[in-house]
């Protein structure tokens, strides 16, 4: 047991017991001449604006407030001088806590709340662990610089071109066509469900995951028939299966029938021709001439795009390498009961199933904190306004084709960021973003080119 330190705050005697590195003991005594005045404050204050029958208001007996509501003005006033106390101890003797102090219960103390007891309460604290960084040049991660692959290259070119195709109805079905078809539920012997589940959808074979299934739906002609069995067909996707069926997702979950596909009509999107006035619809007039210069800039819009995803990647990588480089101790056994205390449905399975990775993200966030405290990195609100504002508008568009105004934008990120929760969550992610550029600047990247379709084979 380390030596004790006292210290006074409102004339409390507080007492530390430093169990170890990870774990304190806070002992807080309170006297009645700690809280008399407090008290007998709130309870003029309350009789001054009470409104009790028999009375005048303003003039209700501050004795009678006493009786009537004195024990309860009593437990609130000590519940903020324990507050009050707390806080000020642990910021002016610069102790970084994790989580809250947690109440330590002591059945064996039962207090009269006669306005003369001597109060004792037990708190118990997780303390951050002390560390220091050392991240330099000599740290070394690999960047990867992603390549478009032939394969995205060319399914992004047929997707372009479908978006401007025009589209025909075939006489036979072919693959990635559009069957719209009756469904109709059968039952066990193959006839038709009386009552059962009945809709006309559009089947699109692209969605199709079963590749025995998918053949038997390839080169149907109207009025064609064939038995269905729809989870197998969309790896029981409860999504696109009610979307078929019309119905619940929880209902598509558990349907068990196959179901009678009959053939109404075929949709095929035929791809768009490669000529000036396909290029000119994409990228405007005369921009692009060439096939070759249509490829070329096709592949460098998708690269583009593709940074994002090597910077989520490295950020994965420097999430775990520094997590293995800086070694950090928790107060796991503190951590663990503050989190039963502070979320009553959590049940014992849960709390072990979820903590490794709760804990993970808690040394990170130390280790971020500690980078922006050392190196002064600055947060400004700008930059925070900036990044919710981008947010907002990505959302907006995607629901909207015309862009809202500088002002009405800016007035709907004013609002969202008085969202409390909001504005921590685009705060957060300002930091990490921070955090994430500092490091780039200090590790050494050895930058090394990979296709799309390698690279998402990476971990």
């Amino acid at each position: 047991m380390y030596k004790q330190k006292r210290h006074k705050t409102y004339k409390m005697n507080i007492t530390q017991d430093k169990i170890d590195n990870l774990n304190s003991v806070l002992t807080v005594k309170i006297n009645p001449e700690d809280y008399k005045e407090r008290v007998e404050k709130a309870i003029k204050a309350q009789a001054k604006k009470a409104k009790i029958p028999g009375f005048r208001p303003g003039m209700v007996p501050a004795a009678h407030i006493k009786k009537m509501y004195g024990k309860n003005i009593l437990v609130d006033e000590i519940n903020n001088i324990l507050n009050d106390t707390l806080s000020n101890y642990i910021s002016e003797n610069k102790i970084e806590v994790l989580g809250q102090p947690l109440p330590k219960i002591d059945d064996s103390k039962e207090f009269n709340w006669d306005f003369t007891d001597e109060f004792e309460f037990i708190y118990e604290l997780g303390i951050a662990p002390e560390f220091d960084l050392d991240f330099s040049s000599k740290d070394k991660l690999t960047y990867y610089q992603v390549k478009v692959d032939k394969d995205t290259l060319a399914s992004r070119i047929k997707n372009l071109r479908k978006s401007y195709g025009k589209m025909s109805n075939p006489d036979v079905s072919a693959d990635d066509d559009v069957i719209y078809a009756d469904l109709s539920q059968i039952a066990a012997d193959g006839s038709v469900f009386e009552g059962g589940i009945s809709n006309t959808a559009s089947v699109r074979l692209d969605q199709v995951e079963d590749s025995k299934i998918k053949k038997s739906l390839i080169g149907l002609k109207k009025d064609d028939e064939v038995v269905l069995d729809i989870q197998k067909a969309f790896d029981s996707n409860a999504t696109i299966i009610a979307k078929l069926l019309n119905i619940s997702e929880e209902d598509a979950q558990d349907l068990k029938s196959k179901f009678k596909l009959t053939v109404k009509n075929i949709n095929r999107l035929e791809e768009g021709d490669l000529n000036q006035e396909f290029f000119d619809k994409i990228f405007g007039e005369n921009v692009v001439k060439t096939e070759a210069e249509f490829e070329e800039k096709i592949r460098e819009e998708l690269e583009s795009m593709l940074v994002q995803n090597a910077d989520q990647k490295l950020q994965a990588d420097l999430f775990q390498f520094g997590l293995d480089k800086v070694k950090l101790s928790l107060p796991d056994e503190f951590l663990k009961r503050w989190l039963k205390a502070t979320n009553e449905k959590l049940s014992e399975e849960e709390l072990e199933k979820g903590y490794d990775d709760f804990a993970r993200n808690l040394r990170w966030t130390l280790i971020e904190n500690k980078i922006i405290k050392d190196n002064k990195l600055e947060i400004k609100y700008e930059e925070v306004f900036a990044a919710a504002k981008n947010r907002l508008d990505g959302q907006f568009r995607m629901y909207s084709p015309q862009p809202l105004s500088e002002e009405q934008l800016g007035q709907y990120t004013a609002q969202f960021l008085q969202n409390k929760e909001n504005a921590n969550r685009i705060f957060e992610e300002v930091k990490a973003q921070h955090v994430f550029d500092y490091l780039k600047g200090v590790i050494t990247l050895d930058k090394k080119d990979i296709e799309y379709n390698k690279f998402l084979e990476l971990k």
